[in-house]
C-alpha cells in the first residue's frame, strides 16, 4: 500500500511540474533591430528575389535558415511554417514566410522547390539560395552566422510591419507558439 502511495504521489508531482513546465516557453524571445543587406538572392523558382525588398513588407515576415537535406533541426521548422499556412487557412498569404539555406552549394532551386512541396508550401512561402558570400552576409546581418551547417541553431526571425523590428526566437516551437508570436507581431 505504501509503494502505491508514493508512485501516486510521485506522478502526481511529475504531473504537477510538467504542467508548469508546459506552460513556461521553451524558447528565447528577444526585440532586435538588423540592417538587411542588399543582396540578390534566387529562390526555388530560380528567379532573382532582392532580400532588403522581399524582408521589408507591409506584413509580418518570418525568416528561418534551413537546408535541403537536414535531418534534425530543419524539419522541425519546416513543419512549424506549414503548420502556420495552414492555421491561417486563407490569411496565409497576409504573412511572408522567408526560408534562406545555408548550404547554398548544395540546395539548387530544385532542390528547394522539391523540399517545399514535401511540406505542402503554399504561395508566400520563399526558400533562397546564393553566394556563400551573400548567404554569410545576410547571417551575419542577423545574429545568426552559422560556419558548419550540422550545428546549426533553431532560430525564427519575425518583422512586426509597424516599426520594422523583429522578434528573434531561439528554440524549437510548437506551432501555438509561433502562431501567437506571429499573432504579436501584427498579422490575423
Amino acid at each position: 500500500m505504501r509503494r502505491v502511495r508514493r508512485a501516486a504521489i510521485a506522478l502526481a508531482a511529475a504531473f504537477l511540474v510538467g504542467s508548469a513546465a508546459a506552460d513556461t516557453p521553451k524558447y528565447q524571445r528577444t526585440i532586435e533591430t538588423f540592417t538587411i543587406p542588399d543582396v540578390v538572392l534566387v529562390n526555388q523558382n530560380g528567379e532573382k528575389v532582392r532580400l532588403k525588398r522581399l524582408l521589408e513588407s507591409d506584413r509580418p515576415v518570418i525568416v528561418d535558415y534551413i537546408y535541403g537535406t537536414c535531418t534534425t533541426i530543419c524539419p522541425v521548422l519546416s513543419a512549424g511554417f506549414s503548420n502556420l499556412q495552414k492555421k491561417l487557412g486563407s490569411g496565409s498569404q497576409n504573412v511572408r514566410l522567408v526560408s534562406i539555406t545555408i548550404d547554398p552549394e548544395n540546395d539548387t532551386p530544385k532542390i528547394m522547390k522539391d523540399y517545399l512541396k514535401r511540406y505542402g508550401a503554399k504561395p508566400g512561402w520563399e526558400f533562397l539560395t546564393g553566394s556563400r558570400a551573400d548567404i554569410n552576409k545576410v547571417m551575419r546581418a542577423f545574429n545568426a552566422y552559422m560556419p558548419d551547417k550540422m550545428s546549426h541553431l533553431p532560430l525564427n526571425f519575425i518583422r512586426a510591419p509597424k516599426d520594422g523590428t523583429w522578434v528573434r526566437l531561439y528554440g524549437l516551437m510548437s506551432s501555438r507558439d509561433l502562431m501567437s508570436e506571429v499573432q504579436k507581431a501584427g498579422s490575423p
